[in-house]
């Protein structure tokens, strides 16, 4: 074993960064033997330098992130300070001083993930990010590593704990969004603004990394098509469970059937039963990936939170380790395919659709006519009415989520529906 240590520097030290020291204190000897070298954690960047870090050395705090990125004697950059600005910069700067880079933020990987791949080729770094998707569940490295031989056709997956705990206290307990939601706040899953995740903007992040990691292309945050939750309702869980389903907010990221495009899209979405998906509770993740050769696999676990995520985290840490031990790098960027994006006009899915409508004869006849005018198949109709007022659930076979838009705006125009109530997906089928 080589007895000079490996120079790790910190930048951030909150929830997940203190979890990493303290880990990387506590289990030092077993990283040592499984790196074939010591780790030494070399400098500590904070805000707020006055906060008590315990088992941290006060003399390794700095408030200088880029002097600490700088130094030049580096050989791994964790950064899990998370957003935009300034982790970029501190992340290239990490590179053109010799240091490698783990990082936990999938707003910037889904972001600029192509810029910071070319600039970890450029300096002959490695860029890891296990963490940035799902937590301590590895995701990352079986798709880029393990499946690399594969052809992946589709990722679908619960990738934020938030909003499923939510959806499950709906489901479960029969509670409200509202309720649910103060429910997640006051358990601590759910922030002060929750927007990022009830609107679909986590997940959003985590779809375009494992859009491009699956496909071999670039994806983007601006190519995933996002749609929040905060719209489900009790009714909604009802006509779901009548259909022997559950309501999931879900990534997925598919492969075109001619294989010449791809899409990413985050949305609420109704799943059966049977799918291994459904049972996935409280603020648990799972990632259900299908490819040609290993047919379908799942990944579950803990999704969030300091300890998950720094398991994550020293995972990568590890492997970068050994990876600089061997002066070598491992796999960067894989985006040779270059395939399109299609809109979300494009994706083909199934639709469950309520209308609320007049209570009289001919109704149905007439919402059945527009949706045949717009190549819409229709599978099931429930109707229900009293006092002049009537419910009318539609099931469709699969169409083009342009298709359905028109549909749905052609029937606003009917004298005869009241409104619609909702319109939700239906996956997994």
């Amino acid at each position: 074993m080589r007895t000079r240590p490996l120079k790790v520097a910190l930048l951030g030290c909150g929830v997940v960064g203190s979890e990493v020291a303290r880990i990387m204190t506590t289990h030092a000897d077993d990283l040592a033997a499984r790196i074939g070298a010591p780790v030494e954690l070399a400098g500590v960047a904070v805000r707020r330098p006055d906060r008590v870090r315990e088992g941290i050395d006060k003399s390794l705090i700095t408030t200088d992130a880029t002097a600490l990125v700088k130094r030049g004697d580096l050989d791994v950059v964790v950064e899990v300070i998370g957003g935009i600005e300034p982790a970029r910069t501190l992340i290239t700067t990490a590179f053109e001083h010799g240091a490698s880079v783990v990082s936990a933020n999938k707003a910037l990987l889904a972001q600029d993930g192509a810029a910071l791949h070319e600039a970890a080729d450029e300096h002959d770094r490695d860029l890891y990010y296990e963490a940035a998707v799902a937590g301590a569940i590895p995701l990352i490295r079986p798709l880029r590593e393990s499946l690399a031989g594969d052809k992946i056709n589709r990722v679908m997956g619960i990738v934020n704990g938030t909003t499923n705990f939510i959806l499950d206290k709906m489901d479960s307990t029969g509670a409200g969004y509202q309720e649910a939601l103060d429910e997640a706040t006051a358990l601590g899953y759910a922030e002060a603004d929750p927007t990022a995740d009830v609107e679909g903007f986590d997940a959003a992040a985590k779809a375009a990394i494992l859009a491009g990691i699956a496909f071999h292309t670039r994806v983007r945050l601006d190519d995933v098509y996002r749609e929040g939750m905060s719209e489900v309702t009790a009714a909604d869980f009802a006509s779901a469970k009548e259909m022997g389903c559950t309501i999931k907010l879900l990534a997925i990221c598919e492969r075109a059937a001619d294989g010449e495009s791809v899409t990413a899209r985050v949305h609420p979405a109704m799943i059966p039963l049977s799918h291994p998906l459904a049972s996935v509770r409280e603020a648990y993740n799972a990632v259900f990936v299908e490819s040609d050769a290993a047919g379908q696999l799942m990944f579950y676990g803990p999704g969030a939170g300091g300890a998950p995520t720094a398991s994550a985290v020293l995972g990568d840490l590890v492997a970068v380790c050994r990876n600089k031990l061997a002066g070598a790098t491992g796999p960067g960027e894989s985006a040779y395919t270059r395939l399109p994006v299609s809109p979300m006009g494009e994706v083909v899915t199934r639709y469950h659709i309520s209308l609320d409508v007049a209570d009289k004869p001919g109704v149905l006849a007439q919402v059945a006519t527009v949706f045949a005018e717009h190549g819409v198949s229709i599978d099931t109709v429930r109707q229900q009415g009293k006092d002049g007022e009537a419910s009318l659930v539609v099931v469709t076979h699969r169409a083009a989520d342009a298709a359905l838009t028109g549909t749905v705006d052609a029937l606003r125009q009917l004298d005869t529906v009241r409104g619609v109530a909702s319109i939700m997906r239906v996956e997994g089928e």
